[in-house]
């Protein structure tokens, strides 16, 4: 399987690339910065060069070219603004959907946020509530495309080790996951067809990985 993911430098991303290399499948990751290569290249997988805020669509698709699979995993990441908010969370996963139906890429996963359908709750600060914005802008934009999608909010993220013990529901409640169970789970909702057009909360839990996504 050729799995094309935005964001490839990201920890999650990482770690999905890892997996897709030991199973022997084919990850490639697009990266804005060039110097990111080296990281990719060791966990295994094959880099594009593109800066999804500025590429033409075509671009993209060209990338995604004989797919079978694309991963939306970018993020404007901790401390940009609200404006980087929008043209990354927001603008680059439409320009990516978009790609992938011009390159006839109809498995879609798409990493969103817990909490996306309430950005305006009181009390957030104006950044998170504009990240939260984007990101369900960039759900909806999903949903109305003829794609076998798949969006995946999880709960905060952390960099400890992944357990394999997970909850996958369309409500879990809020709580940790570590990113690399997170990319666990998105290794095995690649290969689940009865995902598509649905999403999934993901905390920590439980259920080993194959039991939470077979029983969904």
């Amino acid at each position: 399987m050729r799995v094309v993911i935005a964001g490839g430098h990201g920890q999650i991303a990482l770690h999905l690339e890892k997996l897709l290399a030991q199973r022997h499948d084919a990850p490639v990751g697009i990266v804005r910065n060039p110097e990111h290569e080296p990281d990719l290249l060791a966990a295994g997988a094959e880099t594009v060069v593109l800066d999804l805020e500025k590429s033409e669509v075509s671009a993209v698709a060209a990338a995604l070219e004989g797919a079978d699979a694309a991963v939306f995993a970018a993020g404007a990441g901790p401390g940009s603004g609200a404006e980087r908010k929008d043209t990354v969370d927001r603008g680059a996963a439409a320009l990516f959907a978009e790609a992938a139906q011009q390159a006839g890429v109809r498995r879609f996963i798409q990493v969103g946020s817990m909490n996306a359908d309430n950005p305006d709750a009181p009390g957030l600060d104006p950044v998170f509530s504009a990240y939260l914005r984007a990101k369900r802008a960039a759900e909806d934009d999903l949903k109305a495309r003829d794609l076998d999608w798949t969006i995946l909010r999880p709960g905060r993220l952390t960099n400890d080790s992944g357990t394999g013990r997970v909850k996958l529901a369309e409500k879990t409640g809020r709580a940790e996951i570590p990113r690399e169970d997170v990319a666990a789970v998105l290794l095995a909702l690649l290969d689940a067809p009865a995902t598509h057009r649905r999403t999934f909360e993901l905390i920590s839990g439980e259920d080993t990985v194959a039991d939470a996504v077979a029983n969904l």
